[in-house]
Formats: structure tokens, sequence, C-alpha cells
């Protein structure tokens, strides 16, 4: 992997933090497991939830559908999340982001919630970014090469772009690397257009 110069859209987006209202939230969700002694449990299952999110547009689709009624949004989306299992910490957890009509930002929320897990565990966070999900192999992988570059205790956060259309996009703190089509595609074209 080679640091590339970043395309506009790629620069746009800011590595996940935990300030803002997605980091009180999460935040808040850290410390009630942590009170709760419940942090082993919870970790795996935003981690599920957050990949549910990735994973099923339909789910996302009424996460981020602004124009249903709350009380039907709060219903579907409690519904899934009970279905698919998940503690009732978690599931208490979507039922005050719906009541507080946060539903648009859970997955950023739960984005958070990694990185403050992190960062109280003394983890790096890496952002990455790919055009479709990424297989187990892959993941692994990706985090021997993050090893490799003195990085031995990362958590991997992963998000789907279909946009950067191959290769990945990684941010580790200030660092970038990207190897996306999309930001080669750019650079391809100022290389042509700079030959002419």
């Amino acid at each position: 992997m080679a640091t590339a110069v970043t395309s506009t859209r790629s620069a746009a987006q800011s590595p996940v933090g935990t300030g803002g209202l997605a980091g009180r939230y999460a935040t808040a969700l850290y410390e009630l497991a942590a009170d709760k002694w419940k942090l082993d449990e919870v970790l795996p299952q935003a981690e599920a939830l957050a990949r549910l999110i990735d994973e099923s547009p339909q789910f996302a689709a009424v996460l981020q559908d602004v124009r249903l009624d709350i009380r039907d949004a709060r219903k579907a989306v409690l519904a899934v999340v009970k279905q698919q299992g998940f503690s009732d910490l978690i599931i208490n957890f979507v039922g005050v982001i719906a009541d507080n009509r946060r539903l648009p930002r859970l997955r950023q929320i739960l984005a958070a919630f990694a990185a403050v897990s992190a960062a109280r565990r003394g983890e790096v966070s890496a952002e990455i970014v790919s055009a479709q999900p990424l297989t187990t192999a892959q993941r692994a992988q990706l985090q021997g090469k993050l090893a490799e570059a003195g990085y031995s205790r990362v958590v991997l956060q992963e998000h789907v772009d279909p946009e950067i259309l191959g290769g990945l996009v990684v941010r580790v703190g200030p660092r970038l690397v990207d190897t996306s089509l999309q930001s080669r595609l750019v650079r391809l074209h100022y290389a042509m257009k700079g030959a002419a």
C-alpha cells in the first residue's frame, strides 16, 4: 500500500472521532456498559449492529428515512434488533436513540463507540473504507499489514462506499493511505492532462 493523493471526496470525510453528538452517545453507552460490567458483551454486539446496518440496505433505509413517524420507525428498528438477538442493553440504547430522533446517526454513534472503546483500552483505531464489505481473509491480511507497519493493537472500523470503485482507503490517526480505484483514476486524469 503506498501513500497517495486523496480525491476531494475522500479528503472531505473526516476520521471517526469521539466528540460531538455521536461521541456523547458513544461515551454514555461505554460508561453504562462498564458500570454494569457488560463491556465484553456490548463491544461485539455494537460491532454486529454496525455490520447489520452496513450489510442491510433496507435496515439502513429505515434508519435514514426521516419521513417515517418516530413511533413507527422506533417499532420497526426495535423489532429488527430484538429479532437479531441483541442484549437488553443494546435494545434499550437503540430505543433511546430512536426516542431522541437520532436514528439517522446510529451508524455514526456506533463508529464513535468503537473509537471510544479502543481509546480506553489503549488501542489504535483504523478507519477502513472499501467498495464492498471485507472478507475475513482480507481483514486478517490487512491487520497483518498494519502490524508490520507498527500498529499491533489496531481496531478496524469498516465502512462500505461503492463510489471508491475498488481498493481501500485506510486512515490511522493523521495518516492516510488511499489505494482506491477512484483515486487512481483521478491521478491518471491529472497525469494525462499534464502530458497533453
